[in-house]
């Protein structure tokens, strides 16, 4: 369990599935279908879901690339977070959302595995909360930094070998697949 107090509750939390950020991605179209259904569940369940947004000088706040792929239709009282840092909380409403709704686990999916799943990741665990990473439903792009060369496929695998065993004292991480995750 969360090491916050009076926060019972999941949610799932969709992080910058973007036009831009995941045009080229690793098995996009796997990865969306996967989130969208797994929104659906949340809907179904009462399971809060919260989006989250990233804008920088190369991915402009209102533009065509920075608004959500098409296939994933936000929800009229469904909070949007918008960022500008990897790590959702960072200088956001993301604590204050999650806050709000009496959330200590969060379910995560989104893109860029590299930068902003895992620093939302280990964000949320040094922050109290319990955060488990849905394998099949993040992406990245192949890696190319400074001579670093790695495929996503490698990076995406590599996450969820590692997030697999993240636990913290009275916090816990974990992969799970889209089938296996639990909205309670």
């Amino acid at each position: 369990m969360a090491t916050l107090p009076d926060r019972p509750n999941t949610a799932l939390i969709v992080i910058d599935v973007q036009n831009d950020v995941v045009a080229t991605a690793h098995r996009r179209d796997e990865v969306v279908a996967n989130i969208v259904a797994l929104v659906d569940r949340a809907r179904a369940a009462g399971t809060p879901v919260i989006w989250v947004q990233h804008s920088d000088e190369g991915l402009e706040q209102g533009s065509d690339g920075w608004q959500y792929v098409p296939e994933l239709q936000q929800a009229a009282d469904e909070p949007v977070v918008h960022k500008s840092y990897p790590d959702s909380f960072e200088a956001t409403t993301f604590e204050a959302e999650l806050a709000s709704r009496g959330v200590g686990k969060l379910i995560v999916t989104g893109a860029q595995t590299d930068f902003c799943i895992r620093s939302t990741l280990h964000g949320a665990v040094a922050r109290g909360y319990d955060a488990v990473l849905v394998g099949d439903a993040h992406t990245t792009n192949d890696m190319d930094w400074d001579g670093v060369v790695a495929p996503a496929a490698t990076i995406i695998a590599h996450t969820n070998a590692y997030w697999h065993w993240q636990a913290a004292p009275g916090r816990t991480g974990g992969t799970v697949s889209t089938a296996e995750v639990s909205l309670s």
